[in-house]
């Protein structure tokens, strides 16, 4: 190759080099930045209601659901949803349950883990799921609908997400 081609390649590099990466302005960039940092901390569970396909509620994980959420300033977030009285195995070992203690420990708990961040411009919580309790959730991006109002976070899963037809809806409380 000519010296002069190699230098027009090595102009256009650099060139190509200074254009932005990303199609966000700075603008953009900080208010991602910040809705992110407003999630960093610990969450209590506080609700756990469902919309079902016919219009009706009900409570999947009964009517004082438990579960933790933690996410870190940089996104890394561990999820946990247990039903408030779960059954215990009978024979106290869960390598021999029988099928409705294995139906019922599955159906009662909803726990996930990964990364998750805020699309500020689709006002919506991505979960970016590594691994989950429910394994067809495993290596899923999922978008929840979501608001933040003081030390609360709520955020709709939508109808179809979790198998069942329901629009599962999640408020939790931030403990710090």
């Amino acid at each position: 190759m000519k010296t002069s081609n190699k230098k027009i390649i090595t102009l256009i590099y650099l060139a190509a080099l200074s254009l932005p990466v990303s199609a966000f302005t700075e603008q953009e960039v900080d208010k991602n930045e910040q809705a992110q940092k407003s999630l960093a901390g610990t969450w209590a569970l506080v609700a756990a209601p469902e919309i079902r396909a016919d219009g009706s509620r009900g409570e999947t994980f009964g009517p004082n659901p438990q579960g933790l959420l933690i996410i870190d300033g940089t996104g890394l977030y561990s999820l946990q949803i247990y039903k408030s009285e779960r059954s215990k195995f009978a024979a106290g070992d869960k390598s021999i349950g029988t099928e409705p203690e294995y139906r019922a420990a599955a159906l009662d708990t909803s726990s996930h883990y990964g990364r998750c961040f805020i699309d500020t411009e689709r006002n919506v919580l991505i979960f970016r799921i590594e691994h989950a309790s429910f394994p067809n959730w495993d290596g899923s991006e999922q978008a929840r609908q979501f608001e933040v109002k003081a030390d609360l976070l709520s955020y709709r899963v939508p109808a179809g997400a979790n198998g069942n037809g329901t629009t599962a809806i999640s408020t939790w409380k931030k403990l710090h």
